[in-house]
């Protein structure tokens, strides 16, 4: 199969390393990729949101796939567009994918079908928002742009003054665009949060492993909020018994909540968690690859990606057996110095093999480019290390020892990934 690749991140690069090990696989394309990518897929600079050039290049290929990662072009959808070109795709068409596209749509289905999340109200007006969130006065309150915005939409305000100004600069001061045209105000849950990657055909839904992100961007949760400074799976909290009721009372109530909207679901659903002392509840939903969940969960895949891809498109999910490997994956992102503020991109980066990779580890390319044989860097998150191993703390100390055979101008990374889930029990 020739295969094409929507993206340039580091979800995509795990993606693509991963399609590149099925024996299924003759040539692997990306656009626009990255340096990393660009070892591995012939890269092409168009631009994942560009539709009609992704559907023209497909054509051009002659592909038999298009797997579209972000969450971007599946919302403006653009898996609809191929398929009306009669060209195979992997991602949910844009009536589904509203599911990440709008907070307010999963906010009322997850309402309408009696799927556990936090109580919440919606609002298109700023000061009956400011209003609701002074006759509320329970703080922490959460604060949701409605539409995508880079995983960044969420302003958690310790008081009425931080919530006053979070609905302020989502609606007034428009620092999210038209994604905030429209907010959800919901109540500020708390436990351990989960991330779970669900295949799904619409008909059978086959969890991935669990894991557990880190987003701020300091040592002991400081900092501002990130994309995902590290991740490691399985998490430790997801226990048998918490993904059995997570199975019966969230992810199979949710495949058939949008089926009964018309809105079948075929792609990878990702279901953001809070283990709460009143049961597990959702925090949010993606249609596609989290990032960087993806650089710990595909590593422990045994199964044949193409295979599932193919079952997922056909609606035959329910033929397969999908296995994953005992043990745990830990990733260490690197990340630019300044990151998630500003940040100086172009740097050159040292400790490399010719395909972007070093013993030890798999280095996930994010943020980087390759030019007359060298890499450098061209984002925030930079790259993700990722190492596999029987437990826990030895895939941690493989990840850092890899991640310490790199080097580039300003490098900033986390020195405790892991550390939370190393100390349950």
């Amino acid at each position: 199969m020739k295969i094409l690749i929507v993206g340039g991140g580091g979800r995509e690069h795990a993606i693509a390393l991963k399609l590149a090990e099925s024996s299924k696989v003759e040539k692997l394309y990306c656009a626009p990729g990255n340096g990393g990518i660009s070892r591995i897929a012939e890269c092409f600079d168009i631009k994942a949101t560009d539709i009609e050039g992704i559907t023209a290049l497909a054509k051009k290929l002659e592909v038999d796939m298009v797997v579209v990662a972000p969450d971007d072009p599946l919302v403006m959808g653009m898996v609809d567009r191929l398929n009306a070109e009669g060209i195979r795709a992997f991602g949910p068409d844009k009536a589904a994918a509203i599911i990440e596209g709008s907070k307010v749509f999963s906010k009322e289905l997850m309402k309408k079908y009696g799927i556990p999340t936090a109580s919440y109200e919606t609002f298109s007006d700023a000061d009956k928002a400011i209003e609701y969130i002074k006759s509320q006065d329970k703080y922490p309150t959460v604060v949701k742009a409605d539409g995508l915005a880079l995983g960044k939409g969420v302003i958690i305000a310790q008081n009425f003054d931080e919530a006053k100004d979070a609905v302020k600069s989502i609606m007034e001061d428009k620092i999210f665009g038209q994604s905030g045209a429209n907010i959800v105000i919901e109540e500020f849950l708390t436990g351990p949060e989960v991330s779970v990657l669900c295949f799904t055909d619409g008909k059978t839904i086959s969890p991935m492993v669990s894991s557990m992100d880190h987003k701020r961007a300091l040592d002991g949760d400081k900092g501002l909020n990130t994309g995902g400074m590290g991740t490691v799976a399985p998490n430790p909290c997801y226990t048998e018994e918490i993904a059995k009721e997570c199975m019966t009372k969230i992810f199979i109530p949710t495949v058939e909540a949008m089926n009964k909207e018309n809105r079948k679901f075929k792609g990878c659903l990702y279901f953001g968690l809070m283990i709460t002392p009143d049961g597990p509840k959702v925090i949010e939903y993606n249609c596609r690859f989290g990032d960087p969940e993806t650089q710990v969960v595909l590593p422990l895949l045994e199964s044949d990606l193409v295979e599932i891809f193919n079952a997922v498109i056909d609606e035959k999910l329910d033929t397969i057996d999908i296995k994953w490997k005992k043990g745990s994956a830990a990733c260490v992102v690197c990340a630019s110095g300044g990151y998630p503020k500003k940040y100086a991109s172009g740097k050159e980066m040292n400790g490399f093999d010719d395909k972007g990779q070093i013993p030890g580890g798999i280095v996930y390319h994010a943020g980087t480019k390759y030019e007359n044989g060298k890499f450098f860097t061209a984002g925030g998150r930079v790259i993700g290390v990722t190492a596999v191993a029987d437990d826990l703390k030895n895939a941690l100390d493989a990840a850092y020892a890899a991640v310490n055979k790199i080097s580039f101008e300003d490098m900033h990374y986390r020195k405790d990934i892991g550390q939370r889930a190393l100390s349950i029990k």
